[in-house]
């Protein structure tokens, strides 16, 4: 089935939405996403987004603590472009009904708080579930417009490329999209395609993502000519709830920002051992304060105590945390919260423009898929609903701008040389040795031995991946292994590359930070180009 739009739009988090809400009027936009259009890791953004508000605040102010967290490897251009966009973005969702929390003593009538690495209180928050609010005002504005059509349980397979279909130099012209429920491939021709698919933290065994964060558009672009970067910088949250009935349940960061204290089970704190900003010290700092604390004592968790606040004021401030962590038997307001690190934020991804612009003509990435420079070597908390709301803008702005084509006809899928799979067992087993070995050998601390490990049963891995994927019809497990030993290997790759520790990179074997700051950036193999009909 062969399906025709001017933008195809992979993801349906901030970054997608925003994006297809600001191109709805002049142009017809597909929505693809896995789950439900409400299934995002937007959606689970607790803490806020991050921009200059307040008078005492300063544009330079925030560049500075976003270039301290990124630990020198910031792009300049971007972190600046991103921060001056920064209140045209809350605006916009201001506009749009978003219901952030309000003060009537601050300029602006809005809460701010202060999170890890911040040197002011600029995160504005819809209490403790900022993205949930976000996510809800934008999706009812997407479902009710009359130019956006929305796929739900659909997943990219792959990219559609000029050069492999005897149109050479068209770049992107859509993708393959598996209907996971009517089990057949779509073919979705489009003008412009842009990957918001979210990040990779499935690839960890241990996560504070949702089941769909699984590398699909790192790893689409990647096999399309895109170039990514950064890889190696994976952001491990430092509070994870730590309870065998909570899966992926955040402690968010503005619970430490608004006084939370980490303490070892007899009680004593730790953070004044390991930096002078304790707490609000930046999470890559924190996390491995926790993994040095856990490793040294053979503990099982950490504690965050915000018990000492007053119970009505963490009513009203996290009450989201509160609810779900007395369902698990944890008064927040009597009681410290058990916490863990989890694999939380892919720093790289595609290298894109300020315009959001891949490698590839056609094909844009916006939101945690995207490498724009801003996070450098590790994200400053609440950055990154920013950058999707700031970039999601950009496309759009740079696809309207610009004249359409005709577009050539797309080829259907072609499964005629492939059966169904005879043993699914296959995939599941694949998956969990994955994951395990990232988390065993690619985590918050490492080394050259661990790391060329796991490079040695990921390749391992890609092989019999592969041939699977060549001779059994796609499936949506198959198509996310696919993506997540794709994206493993990225990974793996850049972190060999970085003879040095910076930022959230930290290797024991090369425990300084070099003088210069550099990108790690890897460039696929060539395209097969097919050949044109006579």
């Amino acid at each position: 089935m062969h399906k025709q739009y001017d933008v195809l739009i992979l993801g349906s988090g901030t970054a997608g939405q925003s994006l297809a809400l600001r191109l709805a009027d002049r142009q017809r936009v597909a929505i693809v996403t896995k789950r439900s259009l409400a299934d995002s890791a937007s959606a689970w953004a607790q803490g806020g987004i991050a921009a200059v508000l307040d008078n005492t605040d300063s544009i330079e102010a925030h560049i500075q603590d976003t270039f301290t967290a990124g630990a020198g490897l910031c792009d300049a251009q971007a972190t600046r472009f991103v921060v001056e966009h920064g209140r045209e973005a809350i605006e916009w969702l201001i506009n749009r009904g978003v219901p952030f929390t309000r003060e009537d003593e601050s300029a602006l009538g809005y809460h701010l708080t202060r999170e890890g690495g911040h040197s002011h209180r600029r995160i504005i928050h819809a209490a403790d579930a900022t993205g949930a609010a976000v996510q809800a005002t934008l999706s009812e504005e997407v479902l009710a417009h009359p130019n956006i059509d929305i796929f739900e349980h659909h997943i990219g397979v792959d990219l559609i490329l000029g050069d492999k279909i005897g149109q050479p130099g068209r770049g992107c012209l859509g993708a393959y999209v598996l209907d996971i429920r009517g089990d057949q491939v779509l073919t979705f021709g489009a003008h412009n395609t842009v990957i918001a698919a979210g990040g990779t933290g499935k690839v960890y065994l241990y996560t504070t993502n949702p089941d769909v964060a699984t590398g699909d558009g790192v790893a689409m672009a990647w096999r399309a000519g895109c170039r990514v970067r950064n890889m190696e910088f994976i952001q491990f949250h430092p509070t994870c709830l730590y309870h065998p009935q909570a899966k992926s349940f955040l402690i968010s960061e503005a619970v430490r920002g608004e006084g939370g204290l980490l303490r070892l089970p007899d009680g004593t704190r730790f953070m004044p051992e390991h930096d002078p900003r304790e707490e609000l010290a930046p999470r890559d700092i924190v996390a491995r304060a926790i993994d040095f604390e856990m490793k040294k004592r053979g503990i099982d968790c950490v504690y965050l105590d915000i018990s000492h606040k007053p119970a009505d004021w963490l009513r009203g401030h996290f009450p989201n945390i509160h609810a779900r962590c007395l369902e698990l038997g944890i008064d927040i307001t009597r009681e410290p919260i058990p916490v863990v690190p989890a694999a939380h934020y892919s720093c790289g991804g595609i290298v894109t423009d300020l315009s959001a612009r891949t490698d590839v003509p056609g094909l844009y990435a916006v939101g945690e898929s995207a490498g724009t420079g801003l996070h450098g070597a590790n994200r400053l908390a609440s950055n990154s609903l920013l950058e999707c709301l700031v970039f999601g803008e950009s496309a759009a702005r740079d696809i309207l701008a610009k004249p359409q084509q005709t577009m050539p006809e797309l080829p259907a899928w072609d499964e005629s040389r492939v059966t169904d799979a005879d043993e699914e067992v296959v995939i599941s087993h694949n998956w969990a040795e994955l994951r395990r070995a990232m988390w065993d050998y690619v985590g918050i601390v490492r080394t050259t031995k661990r790391l060329q490990r796991a490079q040695h049963r990921i390749r391992l891995l890609a092989s019999e991946i592969n041939e699977f994927y060549s001779n059994f019809r796609v499936s949506n497990d198959l198509i996310e292994l696919r993506n997540l030993v794709v994206t493993a290997d990225l990974i793996v790759r850049c972190a060999l590359k970085r003879k040095e520790s910076r930022g959230l990179h930290h290797s024991r074997d090369y425990p300084d930070t070099l003088p210069k700051a550099r990108d790690t950036v890897l460039r696929p193999p060539p395209i097969k180009a097919k050949q044109p009909q006579a």
